[in-house]
């Protein structure tokens, strides 16, 4: 992990060498969205979808940026590590202040900033906990602000487990760092996007192709019940990939390890993405 690739405000360096100032609107109030893009056998998964993300999440923020630029950064950053399977964190903020202030300075720039590391995406069996999701109310903009998160999934770490599933009033919305998705026999459940969920891209792929192969998709909202009464629950993201939940830590669950609908979500992700 010595030499990282990575870049700031478009000069390539290794990722040790690179100084940010601590005025930084990224550092003062997370004023900054990023992107984390996957790839697999030195190419990107879903690249433009990525890509349009993160320049969804920009021009929630009024941030003014060169898509066309940063996608070309990170397909060199790819390409600089050599790497055959790994991902690349993006991150642009609004820029640096002359001094801290809420009100930010409209003559400033943006600031950008992304590095490169290997992955190896394998299978998962993830013990999980429920907790209150104590996130703002805009998690569908891919902001850098994730104190909660980051405070329930420590929490949840204490504890033995690897995630979370956030509810709000007993309605699910995501896990720490992922989507949730939940199965029947027959029927896979996800709750429906809204200003609470982040539209994942793994999520959407996986959508897209399992509806192809024949397979009922069902978005809507959902309680925990439904999660304590599933046959099988999942997880996705674009580092996790498609990853089950073993168990659902001080619950009494009907979770079935490896259940067939399961297996046949996961092995279409898989021959779609990762082959």
């Amino acid at each position: 992990m010595e030499n990282i690739h990575a870049v700031y405000n478009g000069k390539f360096d290794y990722l040790k060498n690179i100084k940010i100032s601590p005025l930084s609107r990224a550092y003062t109030f997370s004023d900054s969205v990023y992107e984390v893009i996957p790839f697999f056998n030195s190419l990107p998964i879903a690249f433009n979808k990525h890509i349009l993300r993160l320049k969804r999440s920009c021009e929630a923020l009024s941030f003014e940026v060169d898509i066309n630029a940063i996608g070309k950064e990170i397909n060199e950053l790819i390409f600089k590590s050599a790497l055959k399977n790994g991902y690349v964190y993006y991150q642009i903020s609004r820029g640096i202040d002359p001094i801290r202030s809420h009100l930010f300075d409209h003559d400033i720039s943006v600031e950008t900033f992304g590095y490169v590391v290997s992955h190896s995406f394998s299978s998962q069996k993830l013990k999980v906990m429920f907790c209150e999701d104590l996130r703002w109310q805009r998690c569908d903009i891919k902001s850098t602000s994730l104190l909660g998160n980051v405070m329930s999934m420590n929490n949840a770490k204490n504890k033995g487990c690897h995630e979370v599933i956030m509810h709000k009033n007993n309605i699910i919305t995501e896990g720490g760092a992922s989507n949730v998705f939940f199965a029947n026999d027959e029927c896979v459940f996800t709750p429906k996007l809204s200003n609470n969920i982040l539209p994942g891209i793994t999520r959407e792929l996986l959508i897209m192709k399992i509806k192809e192969s024949g397979i009922i998709v069902e978005e809507g909202e959902y309680t925990l019940n439904d999660l304590i009464s599933a046959k099988s629950i999942w997880l996705t993201s674009s580092t996790k990939g498609v990853a089950q939940v073993s168990e659902i830590i001080d619950q009494t669950t009907n979770i079935q390890v490896d259940h067939p609908l399961f297996k046949k979500c996961e092995e279409i992700f898989i021959s779609n993405f990762l082959m």
